[in-house]
């Protein structure tokens, strides 16, 4: 009777766990399958109508060779990793700062700046396609790379700077104290204490600034009008005609934007990782 007891309990939690594999199983093919079929059709000869590749048709590098020398996305790629890298810079620094001061400091309608903030946040990025268009157009920034960062970083920051806030909050002010009573001036304290305990919320920003830059695709198509300064996004729509598209090049050149973003995911990843154990050991 005991025997049949403990098999009955071992039984369920053997049906539990294959139905937990079969779950996750599911979840990470319908997550991965369009990565595959992407990667499927860039490397099928045949790749005319998009939908006819699920496995490659004798396999081809043509359509990744035909994206870099007759769609000059060499220059693309160039111009999106400058703007990218910029914007990661820009709106980490300045949300960092920013964060510090709501976290730490009180002043006159530090709440009120909080609230606009998130706010902010809210507004459709169409709703602000115009005005920035006008404001580039007025301060000389239209066609710029540099113009365009910096409207990539001023919409990456509400975001950075709410994230941010909520780890340096989280920060003891104690350890600040602490090291002031050991002669540390503010700025000391600043890099040696509270930078790398905020460290991890840093690097998740800059993922978000990353994407963001990469990814996006209506300011880049408003704000350039010399081909010689689009980025990948805005490149891609060359692919596209009025009547065909060349599936295999959208293809390949979907495949080749998609490989920097997994690439710097995963550089930060290890320094998210290292982030979070260096603030638990600091802490």
């Amino acid at each position: 009777m005991t025997a049949t007891t403990d098999r009955a309990p071992s039984g369920r939690r053997t049906a539990v766990a294959f139905g937990k594999g079969a779950a996750v199983a599911a979840v990470l093919l319908f997550t991965l399958f369009p990565a595959y079929f992407m990667l499927s059709s860039a490397l099928s000869r045949r790749s005319g109508s998009g939908t006819d590749a699920l496995f490659p048709a004798d396999p081809t590098l043509d359509h990744f060779v035909g994206v870099f020398t007759r769609g000059g996305f060499l220059t693309y790629l160039g111009n999106s990793l400058f703007v990218a890298l910029l914007t990661v810079v820009g709106s980490s620094l300045l949300a960092l700062f920013a964060a510090v001061a709501v976290a730490r400091f009180r002043f006159r309608l530090r709440t009120t700046v909080l609230v606009m903030v998130l706010v902010i946040q809210m507004v459709p990025l169409e709703a602000l396609v115009i005005s920035l268009f006008l404001l580039a157009r007025d301060l000389n920034m239209l066609n710029s790379l540099w113009g365009l960062a910096l409207v990539y970083v001023a919409l990456s920051l509400p975001f950075a700077i709410w994230m941010l806030r909520g780890f340096v909050a989280a920060v003891p002010a104690e350890v600040e104290e602490a090291a002031y009573i050991d002669g540390a001036s503010w700025g000391r304290m600043f890099w040696s204490v509270l930078f790398p305990l905020v460290a991890p919320g840093l690097v998740a920003t800059s993922i978000f600034s990353f994407i963001t830059a990469w990814n996006e695709f209506i300011l880049a198509l408003t704000f350039m009008n010399d081909g010689e300064k689009y980025t990948v996004a805005v490149g891609l729509r060359q692919f596209f005609g009025q009547n065909t598209t060349d599936w295999g090049a959208v293809m390949a050149a979907s495949t080749i934007i998609t490989l920097p973003v997994m690439a710097f995911f995963l550089f930060v990843q290890r320094g998210l990782v290292s982030g979070l154990v260096s603030g638990a050991v600091k802490g």
